[in-house]
């Protein structure tokens, strides 16, 4: 198994601290600190600054640092002192004078009570986004494969779901039996709660499971994904056809994968990530469904399920080598059905690589008049 360099990590983030114009940084976002140092645990944030790379923890977790951050300094503190205490302590110890903190992760009452800390010194609380987050978004190799063991333990997953589906199954019941088979293959969970849809509630991009039954619609949508034993996700979507297509089902589902390919045809290092949303949204509005795809064609994912990349007609961001990201147009008719078809997707040195391999195509997604 590859391991991360968490190190090198920490230092790229060092790196930066002179374009941002900042002497120290507070990471305090789980998955953050996590991406940084390989803790697994929580309530803990590290503080950066030239010389100086320290976790700052409680109790609890004392020993579990030691067996998972080996090398790396941790500041512990007990019932008696708050983690703003340490964060206080570190900051005046580093001498720093414009000390970051994330900005998209720290919550106004933490802010404050930092912020009033600090006002009597002489550093400066600075607001920071995205340091960690952009560096986040190209994957090296020890996370592509966990990755792409996401991707294999999610499709393992569904094909367990495939093979037994009943008429009289609910949307919860599929729901629960994905996630044991996704358990049972080796994943330490699920990646985000499974959507599964049939008929009109497929229509609902984020719908949560409930009691309609297989049987009362031939359109089954399962949104769905694993996570490995390091923390990485996957993210997938797939419709089943479980009973008698209408022409309408087969017209929908062939607008969304014909935008869906083309799309992915288009990723390539150096494309606009708008460009790319273009073309799947185009498609779909010739198609006369313009206003029934209303999101984002796809998003990054890894630690979390939404990272920081995005494809949509506000992005300006452009596509490197390491980066992954969903590919997931959708239409969904209101009170009648949904279909969107998503695949995680990898930009390469000269391309792309589409790292999930479940059959799209929509002979392929016909499961058949279920006795």
């Amino acid at each position: 198994m590859l391991l991360p360099d968490y190190e090198a990590r920490r230092n790229r983030v060092l790196r930066k601290f002179r374009e941002a114009g900042i002497d120290s940084l507070l990471v305090s976002s789980v998955a953050n600190v996590r991406y940084l140092t390989g803790f697994t645990g929580d309530s803990s944030w590290l503080f950066l600054a030239p010389g100086c790379q320290i976790i700052l923890s409680d109790t609890r977790y004392e020993t579990q640092l030691q067996t998972e951050c080996p090398g790396l300094t941790a500041e512990i503190r007990d019932a008696g002192r708050t983690v703003l205490d340490l964060a206080i302590d570190r900051i005046a110890a580093a001498g720093a004078k414009r000390a970051a903190f994330e900005a998209e992760h720290l919550n106004f009452a933490t802010w404050q009570a930092l912020s009033n800390r600090l006002a009597t010194g002489p550093a400066n609380l600075l607001p920071a986004s995205g340091l960690v987050e952009r560096l986040r978004e190209v994957k090296d190799r020890s996370e592509l494969a966990q990755i792409r063991e996401a991707v294999q333990i999610a499709e393992r997953g569904i094909g367990v779901v495939r093979s037994s589906l009943r008429p009289a199954q609910t949307e919860t019941d599929i729901r629960f039996l994905l996630e044991s088979a996704m358990r049972d293959f080796g994943g330490c969970g699920t990646a985000f709660e499974p959507i599964v849809g049939v008929g009109p509630t497929a229509a609902l991009p984020h719908a949560h499971a409930g009691s309609r039954r297989v049987s009362e619609h031939p359109v089954l949508l399962v949104d769905w994904g694993a996570v490995s034993c390091h923390g990485y996700r996957s993210d997938l979507t797939r419709v089943f056809i479980t009973g008698k297509p209408t022409k309408h089902i087969e017209k929908v589902y062939n607008t969304v994968l014909m935008a869906q390919q083309a799309a992915i045809a288009a990723i390539r290092p150096g494309a606009l990530c708008s460009d790319v949303d273009r073309i799947a949204r185009s498609l779909i509005a010739d198609a006369g469904f313009g206003r029934f795809f209303g999101h984002g064609l796809g998003h990054g994912f890894g630690l979390e399920i939404h990272e920081s990349l995005r494809m949509s007609p506000l992005s300006q961001q452009v596509f490197e080598p390491g980066m992954v990201i969903t590919v997931e147009p959708g239409i969904y008719l209101p009170e009648k059905f949904g279909v969107r078809i998503e695949d995680d997707v990898l930009v390469t040195a000269t391309g792309c690589e589409v790292l999930t391999s479940v059959p799209r195509e929509f002979e392929q997604s016909i499961v058949g008049v279920l006795a």
